[in-house]
């Protein structure tokens, strides 16, 4: 059926292709899956005008904040990637989302992100407090902050010892990149926290917390097994899939290699070489249908 390679959880191609067979709805990761820092994947394109052919739908789903929406449409956008603003949904909006929910209360927040994710939280109807032991926030979250600066990495830990609550965006340990150098990511930052405070954030949102995949599950009207979740990260992306009860899809154009995937105790549905591939398999699927 399938004539290419293809590394499945699946005891059978028959109920890979039943699991392809009910898929109405892609959520991409984005670093690592349809580009790398700043560079686009050249099968990227392709494979959305694919989707597009095929009456496939697709969303952006990422556990970086550190960008707005806005500022991810236009990062897209010179790209040569086109979407509505209800393409994109970050862990950020997530957050926003649980605080809304679950700390209704809380209007505060001492932000440890970057100037477009605090302006997000802003217009979201949030106060960002200052960076001054006077200005007591009702909240910490702490983010992936690429403008970090150390007074306020050292005020976000003070105000983790004062028991208030205390909200990460992800657990993403690093963020990739095509340049030649490590980038610090949120989970990095709260170990910091944690080690010089013993205290670890009160919930972590982003990938692979199930509660992610609710945004676009019900803007789109979707059932779990109706959306594969594409990403290059089992920590996150897999776990986030099999924690949410969609399929799990993990791209190796990314951070995971295979080795790594081939030990993981939580083993992807799918694993593909890149989008491309995962296109040639959706087309051949629903052709069939």
């Amino acid at each position: 059926m399938f004539e290419y390679n293809i590394h499945a959880q699946f005891s059978k191609e028959e109920d890979l292709y039943n699991c392809l067979q009910k898929i109405k709805h892609v959520a991409l990761d984005m670093d690592g899956t349809i580009y790398n820092g700043s560079t686009l994947f050249p099968f990227t394109v392709p494979f959305l005008d694919l989707l597009k052919e095929n009456g496939i739908g697709f969303s952006f789903l990422t556990n970086n904040p550190s960008k707005n929406k806005e500022d991810y449409l236009a990062h897209l956008h010179k790209m040569g990637i086109n979407v509505p603003i209800e393409a994109i949904y970050t862990s950020a909006q997530a957050t926003i989302a649980y605080i809304k929910t679950n700390l209704p209360e809380a209007k505060k927040l001492f932000l440890l992100g970057t100037p477009s994710m605090i302006k997000e939280f802003e217009e979201a109807g949030f106060i960002s407090t200052a960076d001054d032991e006077n200005d007591v926030p009702d909240a910490l979250v702490v983010a992936f902050d690429m403008s970090l600066q150390y007074g306020r990495l050292c005020r976000a830990a003070w105000w983790a010892t004062q028991n208030i609550p205390y909200i990460a965006t992800n657990p993403d340990r690093v963020c990739p990149t095509d340049k030649k150098v490590v980038l610090v990511d949120c989970g990095a930052i709260y170990t910091c926290i944690e080690h010089a405070t013993g205290r670890k954030p009160d919930v972590i949102i982003g990938k692979p917390n199930p509660g992610m995949l609710d945004g676009i599950l019900n803007n789109y009207s979707l059932r779990p097994e109706e959306v594969l979740m594409v990403g290059d990260r089992i920590y996150t992306d897999v776990q986030m899939a099999h924690n949410a009860g969609a399929i799990g899809v993990l791209t190796l154009s990314g951070e995971t290699k295979i080795e790594t995937a081939i030990e993981a105790q939580t083993k992807p549905h799918i694993i593909i070489r890149d989008l491309a591939e995962l296109g040639q398999m959706l087309v051949q699927t629903h052709q069939k249908a």
